[in-house]
């Protein structure tokens, strides 16, 4: 049976191909819940066009996908509440300034 713990350590490796740091610790995943095998994330992304939309969401849904006891996974964007720099993650930031960015 997979556990938020399982899914949260899955979305800790998918990576935002423009900035370096993970859709957990970017404060993309809005919510996570799992019914049997069935997944369901809800997750936003800088701003409603972003051009990387469907490459996230593939890679998210992948990601899950190889968690044991995962037989279906839907990732559902939101854009409300708005992401704002504010969620990102303590270790998201750092990593953030590591790199050069001005958080």
């Amino acid at each position: 049976m997979p556990t938020e713990e399982k899914i949260i350590s899955a979305l800790k490796e998918v990576f935002d191909p423009e900035i370096p740091v993970n859709v957990v610790d970017l404060g993309f995943i809005y919510g996570v819940n799992i019914e049997g095998g069935k997944v369901d994330i809800e997750m936003t992304l800088t701003i409603p066009g972003c051009p990387m939309h469907a490459i996230l969401t593939k890679m998210v849904e992948e990601a899950v996908s190889k968690v044991d006891g995962v037989d279906e996974v839907t990732v559902n964007l939101v854009f409300e509440p708005r992401w704002s720099v504010e969620k990102i993650t303590e270790d998201g930031k750092t990593k953030l300034r590591e790199l050069g960015y001005n958080i």
